[in-house]
């Protein structure tokens, strides 16, 4: 799966359950507030604003593989942060950071072996990553129900989904083999109940299921995965990652 683009004004608009998801992960970042650091998934830069408040003798470095994302970031942030796009798998910074933050984006990418290689080589020995990302488990209820819907769309024939919900254990374990240390993961569990669920899950869920549905068949496509479900609201287990490399 390469990085997709978003439709950003959209996300903007309903991130706020990702937000405060997302600064409480930032709250297990210590920071002296003079470190370079990585936000590695940046999305609008809701969660790089905090960050970059946390660091006002350092330095901010956000990427993302959604074009439209980076744009509002860089309208949010201005010159506090260095902005940009990247692909995590293809991660090259001209210097290493002190620490990597990434909330809400480790799911989006299949190759989870690379990607955290990619993270070890962006750090300084002793550098840490706090991160939170949809792990085993998370959305169910609505992966089960887009997978059902899918069946009735030709666009959508034999495509295994966009998302990759790895165990805790598994993450602890392919990070052990990649040489971080300080190792530890563990799930939590939040409820959401969007103010406006056909918006939320159209462009916070399923967003890379539409972008392969004909413009016609998208919005009759959110609505059959509402019906589907008993209630619209969306179960997140959510895989924690604090490790340290070397």
């Amino acid at each position: 799966m390469r990085p997709r683009d978003w439709n950003a004004a959209s996300y903007e608009r309903m991130a706020a359950p990702l937000e405060a998801m997302g600064r409480d992960v930032l709250d297990r970042l210590t920071l002296r507030g003079d470190e370079r650091v990585l936000d590695a998934g940046c999305g609008t830069g809701r969660v790089t604003a905090a960050l970059v408040a946390r660091l006002p003798r350092g330095e901010v470095i956000a990427v993302d593989g959604s074009p439209a994302m980076v744009e509002q970031a860089r309208e949010r942030l201005g010159d506090d942060a260095e902005v940009r796009v990247a692909d995590l798998l293809d991660l090259e910074l001209d210097r290493p950071v002190d620490a990597i933050l990434s909330t809400a984006t480790f799911h989006w990418i299949a190759d989870h072996g690379r990607l955290f290689a990619r993270l070890h080589a962006a750090l300084k020995p002793g550098g840490r990553l706090v991160a939170q990302c949809g792990g085993e488990g998370n959305i169910a209820a609505l992966v089960e129900a887009a997978a059902r819907v899918g069946k009735r769309e030709p666009a959508l024939a034999g495509w295994d989904g966009p998302w990759h919900f790895a165990s805790p254990a598994d993450t602890e374990a392919r990070l052990r083999r990649l040489g971080w240390v300080d190792v530890w993961t563990w799930p939590t569990t939040v409820r959401v109940e969007p103010d406006d669920p056909h918006e939320y899950l159209g462009t916070v869920a399923l967003g890379s299921h539409l972008e392969r549905l004909p413009p016609e068949r998208r919005k009759p496509f959110v609505d059959a995965v509402i019906a589907e479900l008993d209630e619209p609201v969306v179960e997140y287990v959510r895989l924690n990652i604090l490790a340290r490399r070397l």
